[in-house]
């Protein structure tokens, strides 16, 4: 494939419907997205492109009834879908097609784990294996707009341009290291991420500040976010617009007694919920129960933690070394952290990463 392939547009359902008919069973088919999330909490699938054998095809999938379409080739467990870094991918696909792709081969995983280097972009990658050095003009376009101009269209098409040779390359790197089954495992699990999609049970862990809270003030605090991302999904609005990081802590960080010391705080932020007033006093307002005081709270490590943490980061850096992939490909802080705070491990770190770490982890783990 070369960068002079053509590109059809299909905006129609009987475009899509002849062009997946000239392609009726296809082994790989080269993915991606253009999607907007400014404005919504769910993404707004506005195109998808496609490539299979020498074909480049940009769908506009702001049109339900061409998106859904697409559905059949998404989950049909006998083609493979390329596509790079592809975890948004796959939550625009649910939002615009009802479905996720799978299986999948997500070429950054696939890169990282044939030693070429942590979160490759599309264009260094398509650089690194093929010589070709893209442009990146249209990064942050209006893919809701139509007409889509040429120079989007190039772009799009670019997108998926190069996949299928990439994934070549990759795929035989991949055998070639024993590691095919490691890349399936990491992209199957991406993919039932995608498909079940649950608000975190606990956000107030993914929120820093430089003044800690103390236990009660971050069981408040995941009631207001719980909230905040409740109230986000119904009305499909960005969590930022329902209340920010900052004003949340600033109502948690003590007990109000009376709703006009929660009408003070409010007012010190603009955009915050005031219309909300009466929930959010009733909210914070609320004695704390038993199962809110078992929740996983953030904290500072004490000595011997923060040991035991540096000595798991070390055997991790080893393995990553001796294996020469990244570090957080193997096994990222957080996820030491939530090992060493639980004693469980994580599920992300089940099959071939437990199978790795689990010897040097057990005399570290031991000490505990």
């Amino acid at each position: 494939m070369t960068q002079e392939t053509a590109m059809l547009w299909l905006d129609t359902p009987d475009d899509l419907t002849r062009f997946l008919q000239k392609h009726p069973s296809p082994r790989f088919v080269g993915m991606d997205t253009e999607f907007v999330r400014e404005r919504t909490y769910f993404p707004q699938l506005a195109l998808v492109q496609i490539v299979i054998d020498d074909d480049i095809a940009l769908i506009d999938a702001a049109k339900p009834e061409v998106a859904a379409l697409l559905k059949p080739m998404l989950e049909d467990p006998g083609i493979l879908k390329i596509m790079h870094s592809c975890s948004e991918d796959l939550q625009a696909f649910k939002a615009g097609c009802r479905s996720v792709p799978s299986p999948v081969f997500d070429t950054q995983i696939a890169a990282a784990l044939c030693g070429l280097g942590a979160g490759l972009s599309y264009l260094k990658l398509v650089e690194q294996l093929c010589g070709v050095t893209l442009e990146k003009g249209e990064t942050r376009s209006d893919w809701l707009q139509r007409p889509l101009t040429e120079s989007q269209r190039h772009y799009a098409a670019d997108d998926v341009r190069f996949l299928m040779p990439i994934y070549a390359q990759l795929q035989e790197r991949l055998a070639a290291l024993g590691r095919e089954a490691w890349l399936q495992a990491d992209c199957a699990r991406a993919s039932a991420a995608a498909a079940e999609e649950r608000p975190d049970a606990n956000p107030h862990l993914s929120i820093r500040s430089n003044q800690p809270l103390d236990a009660e003030a971050q069981i408040r605090l995941r009631r207001l976010l719980l909230w905040r991302d409740a109230r986000a999904i119904e009305r499909d609005k960005p969590k930022r617009w329902i209340i920010d990081n900052d004003a949340a802590f600033a109502l948690a960080r003590a007990p109000i007694a009376r709703i006009e010391d929660l009408d003070a705080i409010l007012s010190r932020y603009p955009k915050s919920p005031k219309s909300a007033r009466q929930h959010l006093f009733a909210l914070l307002e609320k004695p704390i129960d038993a199962e809110e005081r078992r929740i996983p709270l953030a904290g500072e490590p004490d000595a011997a933690q923060k040991a035991r943490l540096k000595a798991l980061q070390q055997a991790v850096a080893a393995k990553a070394a001796e294996l020469g992939v990244p570090d957080g490909l193997l096994c990222s802080r957080k996820h030491l952290e939530y090992l060493l705070d639980t004693g469980e491990w994580p599920p992300v770190l089940a099959g071939w990463r437990r199978e790795l770490l689990a010897g040097s982890f057990a005399p570290i783990l031991a000490t505990a």
